[in-house]
């Protein structure tokens, strides 16, 4: 463990939170100069609690982008591990955590810490201290939206399999708290009707209960498939409008199998002009 290298990572930005998680686990396992990182990317899902395709994704990253670098293997009892070195000079370069220090010195008109009478317009005083003062007094959610955060998450914990609920309070919290950090309800949604689907029948020793699934996160390996579903359909669907613009580029007799709804498409896409639509016949 290399107090220097945990520090190094720790103030620097690497673009998400679960990037930074790997990075820090990783940097709890190096020499002071980086090196000698031995852990398997199972070892590093089974300690992050993420998923192993998030953790595979990562490191590829991570490699490509020079923060690690592979300097050889280890053999272990599934074979070898690789072992990696962290970068420093990589990740020095990375934009720092800290705020910019801000220049003090005399001022002509120091800002007051008081409340002011703000700027007038029409002799109509403005507000009296800023909204980002530190005094100010936000206020606090309306009780429209604190309800339909409430109703969502009634409403994924309802699709959780029946005879499996436990601890109602502590699964609301854990839903409610994902959302706070970005989880959609719909995905979250989703995540628990796949669950329900691919647990059913399992026998009462192999099934789990509805506080330890949130509070483990178990949803999390079907958000990120739910996310990587999404990505290959939409890039399938960009494969897709590129061969139906090349048709019409080339006025195809291809071209009278597009239909209005990917005509639309391309349109909003930019692969192709109104003029090439016209010109392959399929608009008047």
């Amino acid at each position: 463990m290399s107090w220097r290298v945990a520090n190094t990572c720790a103030e620097r930005k690497f673009g998400s939170a679960t990037r930074k998680q790997i990075i820090m686990f990783l940097a709890d396992k190096a020499s002071d100069d980086g090196s000698g990182i031995w852990c398997s990317k199972g070892t590093i899902q089974r300690h992050t609690e993420l998923g192993e395709t998030t953790v595979k994704r990562t490191v590829r990253e991570f490699l490509k982008e020079g923060i690690l670098v592979e300097t050889g293997a280890r053999t272990c009892k599934n074979g070898f591990t690789v072992v990696y070195r962290i970068d420093l000079a990589k990740v020095e370069a990375l934009e720092p955590t800290a705020e910019p220090e801000i220049e003090r010195g005399s001022t002509v008109a120091p800002v007051q810490s008081g409340p002011g009478t703000g700027a007038t317009v029409a002799g109509v005083p403005g507000p009296p201290r800023p909204p980002n003062h530190l005094k100010t007094i936000h206020k606090p959610p309306t009780r429209k939206r604190e309800a339909a955060g409430d109703e969502e998450a009634e409403k994924i914990l309802a699709a959780y399999p029946p005879d499996r609920l436990r601890g109602r309070a502590a699964c609301l919290a854990q839903i409610e708290e994902a959302m706070k950090k970005g989880i959609a309800p719909e995905d979250m949604l989703q995540a628990v009707r796949a669950y329900a689907t691919d647990s059913a029948g399992f026998t009462r020793s192999k099934v789990c209960f509805s506080d330890n699934w949130f509070q483990s996160r178990r949803w999390q390996v079907y958000v990120e498939k739910q996310a990587e579903d999404r990505e290959k359909a939409a890039t399938l669907q960009a494969d897709h409008h590129a061969r139906l613009a090349c048709w019409i580029s080339d006025l195809s007799p291809m071209c009278k199998h597009i239909t209005a709804k990917q005509i639309d498409g391309l349109l909003a896409s930019k692969l192709v002009t109104q003029a090439q639509i016209q010109a392959a016949g399929l608009r008047p």
